[in-house]
């Protein structure tokens, strides 16, 4: 097996939060809070910062990380890590990591978690993370992607709407999906050359395409107890508030 290298794709556009990667969160960029988490994952052996801007290819230096400009034209972050596996001579081999640049207090036992399963199945292509979902306003919530399973745990199906829904009266779990990604460095750039799907296009989920092209998608139930903190995506000015009343909550800094 190669290296495990986890990729943070960074842009600076953004329709919600523009700059989102540097906002300051108790006084540190976004960006650096992501690329602090990610570094202390035990089987990650490379964090490389994917970006397409020089002010944030300034920030990830200053800090002391390592980051590879990709071209502003990406039209999605795994044509943007596609891209910076190539750029950095990856080996087919390796395995890369997508973390998410807007979710600053990722766990890195989640990062663990979803590596492991390329590593003990040598024929599964991707696997992500997800959770269970414990506030009953994010069951209704389009902006929670839902996620089922099956009895491998691999992905059914990912959703914007409520999934499964509640026909019956039956005990069940409703999971979240978590942005967190791990690929085969050849399955990447598999990915990253199929054409966008339908249901992708829909629901406005890029992994629908992996499903829809008939290539499974490991789901790992994570064991993180704070899936509130390390799961919480950062779209908004909002968002950022909440973000630091967690840490603060927690007696984080």
């Amino acid at each position: 097996m190669g290296d495990v290298i986890a990729m943070i794709p960074a842009r600076y556009a953004s329709s919600r939060l523009p700059g989102k990667p540097l906002a300051p969160i108790l006084g540190r960029p976004m960006i650096q809070r992501v690329w602090e988490q990610t570094r202390t994952a035990a089987s990650v052996t490379r964090v490389v910062v994917a970006t397409d801007d020089e002010r944030i290819a300034a920030a990830v230096k200053a800090f002391g990380g390592d980051f590879v400009m990709t071209s502003p034209d990406c039209a999605s972050g795994t044509d943007r890590l596609a891209q910076a596996a190539e750029c950095l001579g990856t080996a087919a081999d390796d395995i890369i990591v997508n973390v998410q640049g807007d979710q600053p207090f990722i766990d890195p036992r989640m990062i663990d978690e979803t590596v492991r399963p390329l590593i003990d199945d040598r024929s599964l292509p991707m696997a992500t993370l997800i959770h269970p979902i414990h506030r009953p306003e994010d069951l209704q919530d389009p902006g929670v992607v839902k996620a089922v399973i099956d009895r491998q745990g691999n992905g059914l199906y990912f959703s914007r709407s409520l999934i499964p829904a509640p026909h019956n009266s039956v005990e069940h779990t409703v999971y979240e999906h978590v942005g967190l990604y791990v690929y085969r460095r050849d399955f990447l750039t598999t990915l990253a050359g199929l054409p966008p799907t339908i249901l992708e296009q829909v629901e406005g989920l890029e992994q629908l395409r992996v499903l829809e092209h008939g290539y499974r998608l490991r789901c790992v139930i994570t064991t993180c107890q704070d899936s509130e903190l390390a799961g919480f995506s950062i779209d908004t000015a909002d968002d950022l508030q909440r973000g630091e009343m967690m840490l603060k909550q927690r007696g984080r800094t």
